[in-house]
């Protein structure tokens, strides 16, 4: 049975790229370097750290990005759904909402929703964190099947 969803246990790692990928590049990275240095006179050991620190750097830009386009779709799903439940005069400020407060509210219920809103147009609730610990009731983060 899925672990109920909080603010404390809503962060995710994904175990193949934080435990595996990127230590490997980065123990990679320092072998070039060590072996570099100690073979300070060819040239092409410094070719290898420069192609060891770019498919670190890749590796980080990829995640990066990625992360990015999530928050983009989560940002967009949460301002659609946000113009279905909250009252008129809060739906038209939608728009006013910074995407990471839009992923913020992300996890609260409908019901939470109005609230937890006019609080941040308000200017009462600024940072991600601050909305995510005002959630009562958090929304698991699961998707509807097609």
């Amino acid at each position: 049975m899925a672990e109920t969803q909080t603010y404390a246990t809503h962060r995710r790692f994904l175990p193949l790229y934080h435990f595996v990928v990127v230590p490997l590049l980065v123990i990679n990275l320092i072998v070039r370097i060590v072996y570099a240095v100690r073979h300070a006179g060819a040239r092409i050991v410094w070719w290898e750290v420069v192609f060891a620190l770019t498919l670190l750097v890749f590796s980080v830009l990829a995640r990066y990005m990625t992360l990015r386009v999530q928050d983009r779709v989560v940002a967009l799903e949460e301002s659609l759904r946000l113009t279905r439940c909250l009252p008129d005069d809060l739906r038209a400020r939608v728009g006013e909402l910074r995407t990471r407060q839009l992923i913020a509210l992300r996890f609260c219920a409908d019901e939470e929703a109005a609230d937890l809103t006019r609080a941040i147009l308000n200017g009462e609730l600024r940072d991600t964190g601050e909305i995510k610990q005002r959630i009562k009731s958090w929304r698991p983060d699961v998707r509807p099947r097609a």
